[in-house]
């Protein structure tokens, strides 16, 4: 029992540590604040369940980066997902836990951007973008070929550059 006790104070230490990093990366692959929670929560149920192993780990938070890159792969490649996203409810009394940004329409535009690329792109591009994570890292994570990986972040950049660049008007029609 001693045991269990040890690892459940090992796992809410590293909750604790990582849990602001790990919404921040949930919230740029989905780009939905309620999705980042779920993703964020299916990540930690994994996590706690293997926690004997992902505690071993070389880099445990490396490794609990790419449980949740797979999970978000993972429900993005799911058909039976029958939930759509709808807008925004109101506070709800939680607080906002979403990035600051230094202006808030560039976040907008940003976050509505990154949600027009395709779920892998986004993958590549937070992870080697915003996770600051190098070619080979991303490519192990995402179990691509590095060539893939490069590929991937170069198309991707291209579409956000042009998504970016479109007047605000016509973003919104597409």
């Amino acid at each position: 029992m001693r045991r269990r006790a040890d690892t459940d104070a090992e796992f809410a230490e590293f909750l604790t540590a990582r849990s602001a990093q790990l919404y921040r990366s949930a919230y740029l692959l989905t780009t939905s604040p309620h999705a980042a929670e779920d993703l964020l929560q299916t990540t930690l149920a994994k996590t706690y369940a293997a926690w004997g192993r992902v505690s071993r780990a070389d880099d445990p938070v490396a490794y609990v980066h790419g449980v949740l890159t797979k999970a978000f792969l993972s429900e993005r490649r799911r058909r039976s997902s029958s939930e759509l996203p709808v807008a925004e409810p109101g506070n709800l009394g939680r607080r906002d836990r979403t990035p600051p940004a230094s202006d808030p329409t560039d976040r907008v535009a940003l976050m509505t951007a990154l949600a027009q690329l395709a779920p892998l792109d986004r993958a590549v591009v937070v992870l080697r973008f915003w996770e600051d994570r190098s070619v080979a890292q991303t490519a192990a994570d995402l179990d691509l070929s590095e060539a893939a990986v490069k590929n991937r972040s170069l198309r991707a950049l291209r579409t956000l550059r042009e998504l970016l660049a479109e007047p605000t008007h016509l973003r919104s029609s597409s």
